[in-house]
């Protein structure tokens, strides 16, 4: 392999390191229903799609219902 793949590589794997943790904590955060940076943006627009077809986010839904 030429130094450039290696350099590749190493590059990969450095930026990988170095989002894990700052990705991974957005991410418990999005799956626990907690407030992050995106909110603010998305929040409205996901809950004008949300009126759009019908969703109501605060019931649970079987398959039966997602279905339809």
């Amino acid at each position: 392999m030429t130094p450039f793949i290696w350099l590749q590589i190493i590059a990969y794997l450095v930026i990988l390191l170095v989002l894990a943790k700052p990705l991974g904590s957005f991410m418990a955060r999005v799956f626990q229903g907690e407030r992050t940076f995106m909110s603010p943006v998305l929040g409205p627009v996901e809950r004008f799609i949300y009126r759009i077809i019908g969703v109501k986010p605060q019931e649970e839904m079987d398959w039966k219902h997602t279905l339809l």
